[in-house]
C-alpha cells in the first residue's frame, strides 16, 4: 500500500473508476473493501489520514450493545452480535474475547442484570462468545480486586469483544489494495462533478502538493461520518443536516487502577449512560461520555465536565481511584447520529446507519456503529450499485480475512520508515497517534519520541529539517492537549 502508486493511479484520467468512496474511517474502507471484493473498480479519497476522526477515538469495543437493549432496539442487537463474531474471525490478530464484570451493588441488581444478560447469551445464539453467569461477591473481588467492596452483593460476568481500531483500519486498506482497490490519504474532495444533473465525479486536491486530480466515476459514496453534512452541501447547497454529532471523552491511566484481565461495566450511571473501565495495550481506558456538540472538528478535545464526570464515577466504582494527576493521556471521539426531531438527548438516538440517495446520484450512508461497519458496507454498495448501474454482485465480506498486524508495543527507526513506506503515514501524529497507539496510551511519552519520529520518516520522505522541526513541534502542541490539564 504505497501512496505514490495511489496517486498515479487516481491520475489517470483513462480511468472511470466504478465506485468512488469519500471517507477514510470504517464506514467508508468497509464499502470500499465491499466494493473492491465485488469486482467493482474502487477508488477511496481521505482528507487527512485514515482514522483521523471517529475510527480511530472509539472505546475499543466490538460488542452488541447491552445498553441498545435497554431501549428495546433488538434488531441492532441482533445484527450487532452476528457481525462481532465475524469480526473476530475476519481479524483474530486485531481482536478478542474480553471478559466484563458488572458489579452489584443494589438488593437487586444481580438478578436484573443477569436476566438482561441472559436475553444478551440468547441474541448472540451461535454467536455466543460464551455464556454469561450471575457471580458470588467473594468471586467478584477475586477476578477484580480493584472494584469498590464497600456494599458490594457480587456480580454478572459476560463476554465482548475488544480490537485495536485505527488499526484495523489499517486492515482494512490492505485489504483492499490486495483486491485491487485504491485509497489515497491526504486527498482532499474540493467539488463534485456532475454531467447535466447526473454526478459523474469529483475534483480532488493532493494537500501535500497542492495538485488537482478531476476522476470520473460511475456512483459517488459519502462516509465521511461526522462531516457528511459538508459533502451533501458540495451536492446541493439547499441540503439539510441528517447528522447531529455526539461526543464521547475517555480517560486513559496506569494498569495498576485495574489489575487482572476483567474490563468493568456499568450499565448506568446516575445520568442514565454506560461506563467502561476496559484494559487495553497494557493501559486502563475508562469511558465514555454523550455530550452533543455542534461543531465538528477534525481534533475533538474532551471538555473538563467530561474528564469530572470519568473521575467522579471512576472513584465510585474502584477501590483506589485515579485523580487528574494520574491520566496518562485523554481522547475524545465525535458519534455521527442520525438526527431526530428537537429535544432529543443524543443518547436517545438511534445507532442504526441510515442510506439517503440525492437527486444527482450522491449516495450517504451515515450514522451506525464500528461494530457493524461491514454489514454497512454491504448495504450501501448494494445501493450505490444500483444508482450507478452497475453488474449486479452479491457481498463477499461475509468471511473476508483482513490482512494486518496489531499495533507495536515498541518500534524502531525501520519500523517508522515502513510505515511511511506501506502504510502511507506522512506524519508523526500519524505514526504515533495511528500506525502505533503511543498518544492514546501516554501523551507525555509521545511528546519525547517526536524527534526519533521525524527524523526517521524524514530519512524516507525525503525531507529536511525544517520540515522535521515543524513536525516535532506540531505534534508536541497536540501531546500537549492529550494531557490534563
Amino acid at each position: 500500500m504505497n501512496r505514490d502508486a495511489s496517486l498515479a493511479a487516481l491520475a489517470d484520467r483513462s480511468t472511470r473508476w466504478d465506485v468512488l468512496v469519500i471517507g477514510g474511517g470504517a464506514t467508508g474502507l468497509g464499502a470500499a473493501v465491499d466494493a473492491a471484493a465485488r469486482g467493482y473498480r474502487t477508488l477511496l479519497l481521505e482528507q487527512h489520514d485514515f482514522a483521523k476522526a471517529t475510527s480511530s477515538r472509539s472505546t475499543k469495543l466490538v460488542h452488541g450493545g447491552v445498553r441498545y437493549l435497554k431501549q428495546g432496539n433488538i434488531s441492532l442487537v441482533r445484527e450487532s452480535l452476528r457481525e462481532r463474531a465475524r469480526l473476530l474471525h475476519n481479524a483474530p490478530q486485531l481482536t478478542r474475547r474480553q471478559p466484563f464484570i458488572v458489579p452489584a451493588y443494589g438488593a437487586f441488581d444481580r438478578a436484573f442484570y443477569g436476566v438482561g444478560l441472559k436475553l444478551y447469551d440468547v441474541l448472540s445464539g451461535p454467536f455466543s462468545l460464551g455464556p454469561s453467569q450471575v457471580i458470588s461477591r467473594d468471586e467478584t473481588l477475586r477476578e477484580m480486586p480493584a472494584i469498590q467492596s464497600a456494599g458490594l452483593r457480587g456480580g454478572v460476568r459476560y463476554f465482548d469483544g475488544q480490537f485495536d481500531d485505527a488499526r484495523l483500519v489499517i486492515a482494512l486498506a490492505n485489504t483492499l489494495h490486495d483486491l485491487g482497490g485504491w485509497a489515497a490519504n491526504y486527498v482532499r474532495v474540493t467539488r463534485l462533478v456532475k454531467e447535466g444533473a447526473r454526478l459523474s465525479g469529483v475534483i480532488a486536491q493532493d494537500q501535500e502538493s497542492g495538485r488537482e486530480f478531476e476522476i470520473a466515476a460511475r456512483v459517488v459514496i459519502n462516509a465521511t461520518g461526522v462531516f457528511t453534512d459538508a459533502v451533501r452541501r458540495l451536492d446541493d447547497l439547499a441540503s439539510h443536516a441528517i447528522v447531529s454529532a455526539s461526543q464521547g471523552a475517555h480517560i486513559v491511566v496506569n494498569r495498576r487502577f485495574l489489575p487482572g484481565e476483567s474490563a468493568l461495566m456499568v450499565p448506568k450511571t446516575k445520568d442514565g449512560r454506560v461506563l467502561f473501565a476496559i484494559p487495553w495495550h497494557g493501559r486502563v481506558v475508562i469511558g465514555t461520555t454523550d455530550t452533543p456538540v455542534g461543531e465538528t472538528p477534525l481534533e475533538p478535545r474532551p471538555m473538563a465536565r467530561e474528564i469530572e464526570f470519568l473521575l467522579e464515577h471512576a472513584k465510585l466504582y474502584l477501590a483506589t481511584a485515579p485523580s487528574e494527576g494520574d491520566i496518562l493521556s485523554t481522547f475524545a471521539g465525535l458519534r455521527p447520529l442520525v438526527k431526530a426531531g428537537a429535544g432529543h438527548a443524543t443518547k436517545q438516538l438511534s445507532r442504526d446507519h441510515t442510506i439517503v440517495v440525492s437527486d444527482s446520484g450522491l449516495v450517504t450512508i451515515t450514522g451506525g456503529k464500528w461494530t457493524t461497519y461491514r454489514k454497512m458496507g454491504e448495504d450501501v454498495v448494494n445501493t450505490a450499485a444500483s444508482v450507478g448501474g452497475l453488474k449486479k454482485c452479491v457481498s463477499r465480506t461475509h468471511d473476508l480475512p483482513l490482512r494486518g498486524a496489531s499495533a507495536l508495543e515498541s518500534f524502531s527507526a525501520e519500523d517508522v520508515r515502513r510505515f511511511a513506506r506501506e502504510e502511507m503515514a506522512r506524519t508523526v501524529e500519524d505514526v504515533l497517534s495511528r500506525r502505533t497507539r503511543t498518544l492514546l496510551l501516554d501523551a507525555r511519552t509521545a511528546g519525547e519520541l517526536a524527534p526519533t519520529v521525524a527524523a526517521a520518516l524524514a530519512m524516507e520522505l525525503n525531507r529536511d529539517e525544517s520540515w522535521q522541526r515543524a513536525q516535532i513541534d506540531s505534534f508536541r502542541a497536540l501531546a500537549q492537549q492529550h494531557l490534563w490539564p
